[in-house]
């Protein structure tokens, strides 16, 4: 596999090992059993792996598989103070884990055990981790955010009054601006207490000053607010609602007599009598049963009313089995039409938008739709592949649409948990951008670090005394030598050794063979607590015949290992398969495919695929049921 590393960053930024945050001054302050500041974190690199559609004036959107603390972190390198809105979706504490209901590809499972279900995100917590949990994330949302940007946090009552108070400590209450109520659904028949049937969602600037508002927007009149208020026709059909002429308030200049009815009370005119006479010779006049004139609101001349604080109505439930959106089939997934309400008041086109609990994607494909930049980010692979599958549809349709503006594409990262065992050229790479290593050019070590010579053991297998005396052996002998003629004692060199596990006696065997007095240290990247983590692919048998590639079997091992336990026999490698992704001119580093098989739910892909006249380098990734990804580059 001769893919490459494309961390996708600004190189040309000094020390970005440790950001500092500013001091948290909000009050009132909630404590928790284990609560611990949270006033710096370490630097993330990102793996390219996939692009997707072309840019749109050079920007590309962006989605980030990986834990959001650590994607976040390393996404202060370049977007600090950056982001316009942010949307968050986070578990709610629950106590319950969401899963992804696995069933093979036109075959019905018999049993229905947990061997087929793949967590989602798990929502159990012991103590009060869920608060620290969201207390360390707040903190870098906060971050990230420009000063006119705002964030958006969707929870529910179980955790919603604490996460309140630590919204207003991290971002003061005085940045507090509503509490919005969503009624998600029409009735919840729970027994002995109220039925459930909102959600509530926190929203709070980063300056109160600065904060951008959309007023022009509005929400559109509920079939029951019509019914209600626009009860009235004229003789033409239209419809409208009256409403009254008068203020709370009366002075010789509002007191006078129209229509042959004075103001009421202690009230007057709310106009003069020139523009009441002019709305009556304009039909704008509504006389009532006892002759007092009323003001006509035409239903048509009006697209609803200004945005309020409680969210109800069909268009912005939970989605359901009637919703065109239930067929992406995600756990907790809110409707599109309620993130449209958000980014529509809370950003302007262009501006960029932040989900780190992207799950199905809503957020992203919105605001791909309403022609926002996004980032995305989650650490479920499901949500990964799903926000893919979206987002490619949105794409797609638009390709042939000459009336659609061009459509952005998107890139794809790995935070963490990378994809380079095959490729130790970068692993190495990988390795010298996590661990802030200065690199070495034109030398046998790698680089330095705290002074001292870094050399990276091979990353796929553990460091064996072999592999150092290899290092003995390449050391500089005539430097060496030439320092310790005065003093053979001297010590002559610092050397770190960066590994993936290694024989317990290797410093030892260095300390014995080598003839020089030379410090050496080992970083064991396992033992070390770098976080740093590495995964592996499954296995494929795929063959290209002339203008053809066929897939002849593929082994998604973690899913045969689930079935196995559960008694379910595959007949057919493709019933496991979510999607095929071919790349016919691969550049060695970033997969942008141009054949995209994603069948429907119950078909299958096709397994065999037809290559263009002018195909190079041949990339595929397949992508299993459990959203593990198998990916091979072939010669073509």
């Amino acid at each position: 596999m001769s893919e490459q590393l494309d961390l996708g960053i600004d190189n040309t930024v000094d020390n970005v090992e440790e950001y500092q945050f500013k001091p948290i001054k909000g009050y009132p302050m909630l404590n928790w059993k284990g609560k611990r500041p949270f006033r710096s974190t370490r630097y993330f690199p990102a793996q390219l792996k996939e692009v997707h559609g072309s840019d749109v004036d050079g920007w590309l959107n962006k989605i980030f598989w990986g834990d959001n603390i650590q994607v976040m972190s390393h996404l202060l390198k370049n977007y600090r103070g950056q982001v316009d809105l942010i949307y968050i979706d986070p578990p709610f504490d629950s106590k319950a884990d969401y899963k992804k209901k696995i069933k093979l590809k036109n075959k019905q499972i018999k049993t229905d055990t947990s061997f087929l279900e793949e967590k989602q995100y798990t929502d159990i917590w012991s103590n009060d981790e869920y608060l620290q949990f969201m207390y360390e994330r707040l903190v870098l949302i906060r971050e990230l955010l420009s000063d006119n940007g705002c964030l958006y946090l969707h929870c529910d009552p179980t955790k919603g009054h604490y996460l309140k108070i630590i919204l207003d400590e991290v971002f003061g209450q005085n940045n507090f601006k509503n509490e919005i109520i969503w009624r998600n659904t029409s009735s919840h028949s729970n027994s002995n207490t109220y039925g459930n049937i909102h959600q509530n969602i926190f929203y709070y600037s980063k300056n109160s000053e600065n904060l951008f508002w959309n007023n022009e927007y509005k929400f559109p009149y509920e079939k029951d607010y019509i019914e209600q208020y626009y009860r009235y026709k004229d003789d033409d059909g239209r419809v409208f609602k009256s409403e009254d002429l008068t203020v709370p308030s009366r002075n010789e200049n509002n007191f006078f007599e129209f229509c042959g009815k004075f103001p009421s009370g202690t009230r007057g005119w709310g106009y003069k009598l020139n523009e009441l006479e002019e709305m009556l010779s304009n039909n704008l006049i509504y006389i009532t049963k006892n002759g007092f004139p009323r003001f006509k609101r035409y239903l048509d001349e009006n697209d609803g009313i200004k945005p309020q604080s409680l969210w109800t109505g069909k268009e912005v439930y939970t989605v359901g089995s009637w919703s065109e959106e239930s067929s992406i089939g995600y756990p907790t997934q809110k409707p599109e039409s309620l993130l449209s309400r958000i980014i529509n008041i809370s950003s302007n086109p262009g501006d960029l938008i932040f989900d780190c609990f992207m799950g199905s994607g809503t957020t992203m494909a919105v605001a791909q739709k309403l022609g926002r930049r996004f980032i995305g980010a989650d650490i479920n692979l499901g949500s990964i592949q799903t926000t893919t599958k979206r987002l490619r549809n949105i794409i797609d349709e638009n390709l042939n649409d000459e009336d659609e503006l061009k459509s952005c594409g998107f890139e794809l990262y790995n935070v963490n948990n990378y994809d380079i065992f095959k490729n130790p050229v970068q692993a190495k790479e990988l390795l010298i951008e996590a661990l802030e290593i200065d690199k070495l050019n034109g030398s046998y070590f790698d680089g330095m670090k705290d002074g001292r010579k870094v050399k990276i053991m091979p990353i796929n297998r553990i460091a064996t005394k072999k592999d150092v005396s290899d290092l003995i052996t390449n050391l500089d002998y005539k430097a060496y030598e030439k320092e310790v003629e005065t003093n053979p004692n001297k010590k002559v060199d610092d050397i770190l050794l960066v590994c993936m596990g290694h024989d317990l006696d290797i410093k030892p065997h260095f300390q014995k063979e080598c003839p020089f007095n030379i410090d050496i240290e080992v970083y064991d990247i396992l033992k070390e607590g770098s976080g740093i983590v590495f995964k592996r692919d499954s296995e494929a048998s795929i063959e290209v015949n002339e203008s053809t590639l066929t897939v002849n079997k593929f082994y998604p091992n973690t899913l045969l290992e689930k079935l196995r336990q559960d008694g379910t026999e595959v007949e057919d490698w493709r019933e496991t398969v979510e999607s095929i992704m071919i790349d016919t001119n691969y550049d060695g580093s970033v997969f942008e495919p141009s054949i995209v098989d994603i069948p429907e739910k119950k078909e299958l892909v096709s397994g065999s695929y037809e290559l263009p006249e002018d195909a190079g380098t041949i990339a595929i990734k397949i992508t299993d049921l459990l959203s593990e990804s198998y990916f091979e580059v072939l010669n073509g």
